[in-house]
């Protein structure tokens, strides 16, 4: 019998409440909007020990990405200032672009593959990948590995 993988990406909605409510906690507490953890736990409406059970276990995604090497795999418009202007984005969010693989255009679009070190990233790869995905030219962006 094969053994049970150690993680698992969960979509929230098919998380127990519970979870959420953990990571919302902790998300008050980093940001400042709570100063402990019994106001934390009273905002979310949780109990104490609660958040003490549940509160190593349970990180958001983004978190999970925040100080690694992710690959962003990105859909362009085979047009001049394009690529220039999704590097330009993830240097002026702190990214730190290790790599950068194009394909040949065909048919006026070229798939990227950009890997970049996020740890100096002022926002959460979320808001990193909608950032991308606004700029003119860019068709598609999501998160290849990481």
């Amino acid at each position: 019998m094969s053994q049970l993988s150690k993680y698992f990406i969960v979509e929230a909605d098919a998380m127990p409440e519970i979870f959420r409510k953990v990571a919302q906690a902790k998300s008050l507490l980093e940001t400042g909007e709570e100063a402990t953890i019994n106001g934390a736990a009273r905002a979310v409406g949780i109990s104490r020990s609660a958040y003490y059970k549940y509160k190593d276990a349970v990180r958001p995604f983004q978190d999970m990405l925040h100080g690694r090497i992710v690959t962003f795999q990105i859909l362009l418009k085979d047009e001049p200032g394009v690529l220039s202007g999704v590097l330009n984005v993830f240097g002026g969010r702190g990214g730190n672009i290790l790599t950068i693989n194009q394909s040949i255009p065909a048919n006026g679009c070229a798939v990227v593959t950009v890997s970049a070190q996020t740890s100096a990233v002022d926002m959460s790869v979320e808001t990193l990948l909608d950032a991308v995905r606004v700029q003119a030219g860019v068709l598609k962006c999501e998160i290849l590995a990481g």
